[in-house]
């Protein structure tokens, strides 16, 4: 029954430490009774089994965490319009056995290292999993550590150095050194050594709450130029309108709502997630050929020097089977097709640029691996309206610059702003601003939009750029460099945010450097393991007298 106690105690802690609704403080101590129950079981407990114990104690608590802060997902509806339970239940079961798996890993290390080889490895691995959460086909980095202050930027802004996955490194350095300390006194009681270790648990807390409270207060941005941006909020039901409604008179009210808007110079209009065309997509075959496009050139011609920036569903025909990739599908013989989501620049008298998304989300957006479990799985997509196959992505993040300004746009479509790394490629390219164009009301009213309104915080501190948000059912927003959203929107409700946006262009170190963090825990991590398993192979053939002084060194260093 205590075990279970720790594990519901770590759940608990976890889940109200999330955004939007919780106190991230809690996190600091949220892996402590995990690492207690295992201590306890492995050393102390009489269980037959202990590693399945152990396992099946972790999954509780990471299961519970996962259904806590990403139940919204169960509001994704079926074709038929009843609620999805596989939309919450695969990646809620798949999350925490992953989760699970990673601290099994580490119980399994710490049994034949020891404690201290042990805690390093667990810091390492939980690492290069997040690592590996932003990179694979089933991506679902939206629980990564790092994400719980995005409702407190005041107190991250050193993310613009070492990102979220730096702050995923302090919340498992904390917990470490809070759990060891803890061990610590509960062997000897000795006084001065718990002042000392509770001393440094504080100083490892608040000196980069200090650091980042000065970089907050005294961050200037020193802009190149300024841009005056409209983001149209259209509210289109995701299930009833968006899909089913006439594609030319979802243009129309689009318009027709920048229009009635646009009463100053706009430099930008700004338009959600595939609000072209709405019921179908796009032949990017013949963009010069679309009433769509014209229409909207025609409306930019009443506003000289205007722009449109859109999501779009387009889709490219292709007439060569060289040129196809495994997302295209035949449809006749000798033709392929291609479909996108995408953004779109329009500017009259141009070719319309596009941007294809390439964050995709797992099972609406993309067939994981679809070239081994097609084969095995069939056409097993879930379908909430949008995809039923995998679309296509573009491999290099594009950005958008025009003749009338000196704005360099990132066109970041929805999912893709929750990755750190990903984003700092369209500021590499030269983005001066980030336009992120999102259709989050796929949940309701719930934490959902919300929290990935929060993540987009992250994104402007760690690369020192302002963003623009527009969202189909709100929230759209205005977020500058230290990560404040300055201005925003009601959700659900149908409207315009009129925004005057800086272009800032200085790179920060993170843009520069990326997630530096996570390289070097993998690095960690590959050592680890090569260590154990090369001194098992030297003991095995009694070549142990000869080990490398360099490996007892670093040995050295952690005990």
């Amino acid at each position: 029954m205590k075990y279970i106690f720790l594990s519901l105690i770590s759940a608990l802690l976890l889940s109200i430490s999330w955004p939007t609704y919780g106190i991230p403080f809690f996190i600091f101590f949220a892996f402590v009774p995990l690492l207690l129950m295992e201590q306890e079981i492995s050393k102390f407990s009489k269980i037959h089994k202990k590693g399945w114990a152990v396992f099946g104690l972790t999954y509780l608590a990471f299961f519970i965490w996962n259904v806590v802060t990403t139940g919204w997902l169960y509001h994704a509806k079926n074709p038929d319009g009843n609620n999805s339970l596989l939309a919450v239940a695969i990646p809620v079961i798949v999350n925490s056995l992953l989760m699970s798996l990673v601290f099994q890993l580490y119980y399994w290390y710490k049994k034949v290292r020891g404690t201290y080889f042990g805690l390093v490895f667990f810091v390492a691995i939980w690492l290069s999993f997040e690592r590996f959460h932003l990179n694979w086909e089933f991506t679902w980095p939206w629980l990564n550590l790092g994400n719980a202050f995005s409702e407190y930027p005041q107190l991250i802004q050193w993310y613009d150095t070492i990102g979220a996955t730096g702050g995923s490194f302090w919340i498992l350095l904390i917990n470490v050194f809070a759990f060891y300390t803890l061990r610590i006194w509960q062997a000897g009681r000795i006084r001065k050594d718990l002042v000392k270790n509770i001393s440094i648990l504080v100083a490892i807390i608040v000196l980069p709450l200090l650091i980042s409270i000065y970089k907050y207060n005294s961050y200037q941005e020193k802009p190149v130029g300024e841009v005056t941006t409209l983001l149209l909020q259209p509210k289109l039901d995701p299930y009833t309108e968006k899909y089913s409604k006439d594609s030319l008179q979802i243009l129309g009210e689009l318009l027709t709502l920048a229009e009635e808007n646009s009463k100053t110079k706009v430099d930008f209009f700004i338009a959600p997630e595939t609000a072209f065309p709405g019921n179908g997509s796009l032949s990017e075959n013949g963009f010069n050929k679309s009433t769509s496009i014209a229409i909207a050139k025609e409306f930019l011609g009443k506003h000289p020097q205007s722009i449109f920036l859109t999501g779009a569903s387009t889709h490219k025909f292709l007439f060569d089977e060289a040129e196809t990739e495994e997302y295209s599908t035949k449809i006749q013989e000798g033709v392929w097709v291609n479909s996108y989501n995408s953004a779109l620049q329009i500017i009259p008298n141009q070719e319309v640029e596009v941007y294809h998304k390439a964050k995709l989300v797992p099972g609406v957006e993309i067939f994981p691996y679809i070239r081994y479990l097609k084969p095995i799985l069939g056409d097993a997509m879930l379908d909430f309206g949008g995809a039923n196959s995998s679309l296509g992505i573009d491999k290099e993040r594009k950005v958008f610059s025009n003749r009338f300004n000196k704005a360099k746009m990132a066109p970041i479509i929805c999912y893709e702003s929750i990755y750190g790394e990903y984003v700092t490629d369209y500021v590499k390219n030269g983005a001066n601003l980030l336009a992120i164009m999102t259709n989050d009301s796929w949940w309701n009213n719930t934490e959902g939009h919300k929290q990935l309104l929060s993540y987009a915080r992250l994104r402007a501190i760690e690369t020192r750029r302002e963003i623009v948000r527009a969202a189909n059912s709100g929230i759209s927003a205005h977020i500058n460099a230290r990560g404040d959203i300055l201005e925003d929107t009601f959700y659900d409700d149908r409207t315009v945010l009129l925004v005057k946006a800086n272009l800032l262009e200085e790179k920060s170190i993170y843009t520069k450097i990326g997630d530096l963090i996570s390289r070097i825990a993998i690095f960690v991590l590959g050592f680890l393991i090569i260590y154990h398993f090369g001194e098992r192979i030297a003991s095995k053939n009694n070549l142990s007298k000869f080990r490398l002084s360099f490996f007892e060194k670093i040995t050295n260093l952690f005990v």
